[in-house]
């Protein structure tokens, strides 16, 4: 994730308070969707960026998981995600994010 991404994040928090914050990420990898989770839940873990030692538990989703696929209206999400999600490694990908959220969201 960014610096510019992190001090948005940051700075909504602090705004709206981190309980009605939800993340939601795109990666087309586990490891990348991993890493900006834990930037947004734990901090960040390059030690870069504004999240630095900011552990906010936020919320974090991945647009393929099952639960917010669900949110969407599928003709939406046919025409914007469901290319792309038949190239990533969704189970992967939400094992990963499943994973995150266990450690550290606090919300």
């Amino acid at each position: 994730m960014d610096l510019e991404n992190q001090k948005r994040v940051k700075d909504l928090a602090e705004e709206h308070g981190p309980e009605n914050i939800v993340v939601l990420l795109g990666a087309a990898e586990a490891e990348a969707s991993g890493l900006a989770a834990e930037t947004v839940t734990n901090g960040d873990p390059t030690y870069a960026g504004p999240l630095t030692g900011v552990s906010l538990g936020l919320k974090v989703y991945h647009v393929c998981e099952p639960e917010v696929k669900a949110e969407f209206d599928p003709q939406v999400y046919e025409d914007q995600i469901s290319m792309m999600e038949m190239v990533l490694d969704v189970d992967e990908i939400c094992s990963e994010m499943n994973s995150i959220r266990e450690q550290y969201c606090k919300y």
